[in-house]
């Protein structure tokens, strides 16, 4: 099953009841992998999130992954287990590498457990977690920032750009293999009202139909590198920063939207 198909199937079973925290995390982790069992990755996995998100809306998130030797990181997924979609973005890589790091901007719509689910590929998973709390806002239902005709307008535009060397988290800079010196950080900014459903005209008091980022596609130098898939979690014109390696010298960027809407991005990278 695709990812954006498996993240949809998630929320429509998941959206209505209210569960308590561990029950949720049980649930989603029942429906993404069944009865596969979990490694504890809290020695792979470093998670770094706000003890308390200034901006429930958009709040960053990130975490960096190191595959146990002789492995390497073939899939990573941000659950958000009290979220409306708990599945909110899964990596999936192209080609297995021995760490990947990321940060994106999401909504944390309530208190939640947040995980980190790796699988390396020798197909073992590995998953760490924590605890976000939030401002009481409710992100996910929070009216858009932008005039609707702006965002429209705006719709796929995306740029991407070097900002620096991966930084390292704090729980896994003790691990010699993790390489993240010779990676680059690559944020990439989409503009994309990323409508949740949930959300409502503040004029005609519709709801506004749901409409987020559901794909990016990036490769690097020609070659395919990894795919994104989204949510309703992502915040209103989504930030995204993943490592790439510090060889790569030119980005291609496809977005898809869950109205077909496609754009396009080809950059030539800066070197660090």
């Amino acid at each position: 099953m695709k990812a954006s198909h498996l993240i949809a199937a998630v929320f429509s079973v998941l959206a209505a009841p209210v569960w308590a925290s561990n029950e949720a995390w049980e649930n989603v982790r029942a429906l993404l992998y069944g009865d596969r069992p979990m490694q504890n990755g809290d020695a792979l996995i470093a998670i770094d999130a706000p003890y308390r998100t200034p901006d429930d809306a958009r709040a960053q998130l990130a975490a960096q992954v190191v595959a146990p030797r002789g492995t390497k990181v073939a899939k990573v997924t941000l659950v958000l287990d009290e979220n409306p979609m708990p599945v909110s973005a899964v990596f999936e890589l192209e080609e297995p590498l021995p760490s990947f790091y990321f940060d994106v901007t999401m909504r944390v719509n309530g208190p939640t457990p947040m995980h980190v689910v790796a699988e390396t590929t020798d197909g073992r998973l590995w998953v760490s977690g924590t605890f976000v709390k939030t401002s009481g806002v409710g992100a996910c239902a929070a009216p858009p920032g932008t005039d609707p005709e702006l965002a429209l307008a705006n719709l796929g535009t995306m740029e991407a750009e070097l900002v620096g060397r991966v930084p390292a988290l704090n729980t896994l800079k003790r691990l010699s293999n993790l390489g993240a010196d010779r990676a680059n950080k690559m944020d990439l900014s989409i503009d994309h009202p990323s409508h949740s459903g949930m959300q409502m005209d503040q004029i005609s008091l519709l709801f506004i139909p749901m409409r987020y980022v559901e794909t990016v596609d990036i490769d690097l130098d020609g070659a395919g590198y990894i795919q994104m898939t989204g949510s309703i979690s992502l915040s209103e014109n989504p930030r995204v920063g993943i490592s790439v390696p510090s060889r790569a010298q030119a980005v291609d960027v496809t977005m898809t939207d869950t109205d077909g809407t496609v754009s396009h991005l080809h950059k030539k990278l800066a070197g660090f």
